[in-house]
């Protein structure tokens, strides 16, 4: 079961605020109080006891006023600007590999609220030939990245491992073999990147004809024969839209190697 990562600091952060806030408005000023009704017969050492009391805070207080700044700014990062994510499988090759760990641009489409994902500004629309990370909608909940095909309104066609849209093939240039791969180069939009086809495979299985609905879009992986997409569940709404990959940032395998960094750069 995934585990819901944002729920979790949503709630760490409200329940730390709250228990600090409670104890600032309520009875922190009571401990006061009665500590400095105890002690004015002596100034002084009531000023020594206020230190010693203020050691004394409790310590579920303590742990709240520590926390909840940290976990107050993570939370405000994580929802509305950036946000690292782990490539689990192949399905974006060759532009992402597996355990590539990248960055999300949480505002490129407008801030949305943690958790419920309800956009509050709107700032741009997913355009095609952006890598987007995005819920998937058999669930609502796994997040998939792929990129951007179609866009509302477009009539996507695959047909013979070849796309087109809206009636006009996208055009691909053969780079190389590179069993069980070919290597291509397509231009999608003002986006050029590299796709993978599978040698010898025939076409078949996520052959169709689509319309993007108003307010969805149409995604595919550019390992196009292994990729789980629109093709076989359709298009994505926008309340499930995530952000925009931009970079990787590190590649690292396994707890038991060391990161590397040679893949650093920018996400075509």
């Amino acid at each position: 079961m995934d585990i819901n990562f944002p729920l979790i600091l949503v709630v760490l952060t409200f329940a730390t605020g709250l228990v600090w806030l409670t104890d600032v408005v309520f009875f922190k000023p009571r401990r006061l109080a009665s500590h400095g009704a105890a002690s004015a017969a002596n100034a002084e050492s009531a000023a020594l006891d206020d230190d010693g009391e203020e050691s004394r805070e409790p310590y579920l207080v303590d742990l709240s006023r520590s926390f909840f700044p940290v976990l107050a700014i993570v939370l405000v990062l994580r929802s509305f600007l950036v946000e690292p994510f782990t490539i689990p499988s192949g399905s974006m090759l060759p532009t992402l590999e597996v355990d590539d760990f990248i960055l999300v641009n949480k505002f490129a489409y407008g801030l949305r609220l943690p958790v419920i994902g309800t956009k509050i500004v709107d700032i741009g629309d997913p355009q095609r030939g952006d890598v987007m990370v995005f819920k998937v909608p058999e669930d609502g909940e796994t997040n998939y990245i792929k990129r951007v095909i179609g866009v509302p309104g477009d009539r996507i066609r695959y047909r013979n491992k070849t796309l087109y849209i809206n009636g006009e093939e996208v055009e691909s240039q053969f780079v190389a073999k590179l069993p069980p791969v070919e290597l291509r180069r397509e231009q999608l939009g003002e986006v050029e990147h590299d796709i993978f086809l599978t040698l010898g495979r025939q076409s078949g299985a996520g052959e169709g004809e689509w319309v993007v609905p108003e307010g969805h879009y149409f995604m595919m992986g550019d390992n196009r024969d292994n990729s789980n997409d629109s093709r076989f569940w359709g298009t994505v709404p926008d309340e499930l839209v995530v952000g925009k990959a931009f970079a990787i940032w590190m590649h690292w395998k396994s707890l038991t190697s060391l990161p590397t960094f040679d893949r650093v750069g920018a996400i075509d």
